[in-house]
């Protein structure tokens, strides 16, 4: 727990994926299309992935990933993020942490 929560705080945007996830390149595509570079940790390809992992499913990340944190905070994954987008409620979120500043 302690690790996901210092990762997930190292940047106002953190995504924690796997290469092989459709879903995850698509909210990885997202965020790049909004203009936002977020940190991203690929757990297929870093050590103590498979940790991190089940510390996402014991935080209610399920399916594990895209996990997405926003301003340190658990947001959610794929179908909240775009809700969120589509709701245009993602935007004001990612400019109130100084992710996005247009």
């Amino acid at each position: 727990m302690e690790r996901v929560t210092k990762l997930a705080s190292e940047k106002p945007v953190v995504i924690f994926s796997k290469s092989s996830c459709c879903m995850s390149h698509t909210i990885k595509t997202l965020f790049y299309d909004l203009g936002v570079y977020p940190a991203i940790y690929e757990l297929d390809e870093i050590p103590g992935g498979c940790q991190i992992e089940q510390t996402l499913l014991r935080l209610g990340c399920n399916p594990s990933v895209p996990a997405v944190f926003i301003g340190g905070e658990l947001v959610g994954g794929a179908n909240k993020i775009m809700s969120l987008h589509l709701n245009r409620s993602l935007i004001p979120m990612l400019r109130q942490v100084g992710a996005l500043w247009v």
